[in-house]
């Protein structure tokens, strides 16, 4: 069977794996004060340009969004995300278990909007009961979202620029963000990101680490004991060096935006023979995630020899599913899947 189900199923790229196998033998003083972190935080400053970003590293996505809104969110206080937003469908409600309040807005392709928070935010400046409401404070979006749509440099800006305005935060979700800057479609840059986020994170687990996330926040004392969060949440690793030595292969000479940047490609030539043989898309998406729309027998056939994310009926005797492409998936395995598409 050929996995297109997620891009996280197979355990790291090679020259992650060995990077950390190198580390064999080394003694560091742990929970991420060590050489190996150090040096990834570096390099990720210089790669985004900016020199005073607080760099941390921990195990998973959902850790570091959790982490992320309850450091700096009070507990009267909400972030604003798409109803479709991670934060809001795909965490068991871990916002919420920590405190902090989703506001969840109807959005088109998923994407939350400068007007959105403008709303929002004069709806609570002008409201006579200000302290009977949940104040909200932050704006999440994920890039690319949950369904694969890309964000702008215009609009990174413009949504950036309504939350300062209101005294904001914007936290971009960066689990897959490799994938959408190496789209073709994509105009922004990850210096882009970082200089419209006060909050970003950059996902290692989806794109090549066996496990990790950095969080990034815009300069040094935006949270001044953050790590004291971490560790309060379980989320410190003794063994950080492990942490700190797949980020610095990862972005050491531009391992992590080839590796993704190639999986992207690969999911447009999905999304090209799915076209070419007329079956309609669920959303369009110009990156590695492909939303189709299958007859049932359709997807028994592909099912066959693939394995596929099930993403919900469509009436009529038809299914909604995923394609995902990941930084291990191969030309062959792809060569294979559009001839099969072609046939059906």
């Amino acid at each position: 069977m050929i996995r297109f189900n997620n891009d996280y199923s197979q355990t790291g790229h090679p020259r992650v794996i060995e990077a950390v196998a190198r580390t064999a033998g080394e003694s560091h003083p742990g929970y991420g004060l060590d050489e190996h972190c150090d040096r990834a935080r570096q390099i990720i400053r210089r790669v985004i340009g900016n020199p005073s970003a607080d760099v941390h590293f921990v195990a998973g996505g959902t850790q570091a969004n959790a982490l992320v809104i309850r450091s700096l969110l009070a507990p009267y206080q909400g972030v604003l995300s798409a109803s479709d937003g991670h934060i809001n469908v795909h965490e068991t409600g871990a916002i919420e278990f920590g405190g902090t309040k989703v506001i969840a807005v109807p959005a088109e392709d998923g994407k939350i909007t400068a007007t959105d928070i403008e709303r929002h935010a004069v709806e609570f400046e002008t409201s006579p009961v200000p302290e009977h409401v949940v104040e909200p404070k932050m704006a999440y979006l994920s890039f690319p979202n949950e369904f694969g749509a890309l964000f702008s440099a215009a609009e990174l800006r413009e949504i950036a620029d309504a939350c300062h305005r209101h005294g904001w935060y914007l936290f971009i979700d960066g689990a897959r963000l490799g994938y959408g800057l190496g789209s073709p479609a994509c105009d922004a840059t990850i210096q882009d990101v970082a200089r419209a986020a006060d909050v970003f994170t950059i996902g290692g687990t989806k794109c090549g680490a066996l496990f990790g996330e950095a969080i990034v926040f815009s300069h040094e004392g935006l949270v001044p004991r953050f790590r004291s969060y971490i560790k309060q949440q379980g989320g410190m690793l003794a063994k950080g060096w492990l942490l700190g030595a797949q980020f610095e292969e990862l972005f050491s000479d531009g391992l992590y935006f080839g590796i993704t940047a190639h999986a992207t490609e690969l999911g447009l030539r999905i999304r090209d023979a799915f076209a070419a043989a007329g079956i309609p898309f669920q959303v369009a998406s110009e990156t590695n995630q492909q939303f189709v729309v299958l007859s049932d027998c359709q997807a028994e056939r592909l099912a066959e020899r693939y394995v596929f994310e099930p993403e919900g009926a469509a009436g009529e005797g038809r299914v909604c599913v995923r394609f995902c492409t990941s930084w291990a998936t191969t030309d062959e395995e792809v060569d294979q899947l559009v001839e099969d598409i072609a046939v059906l």
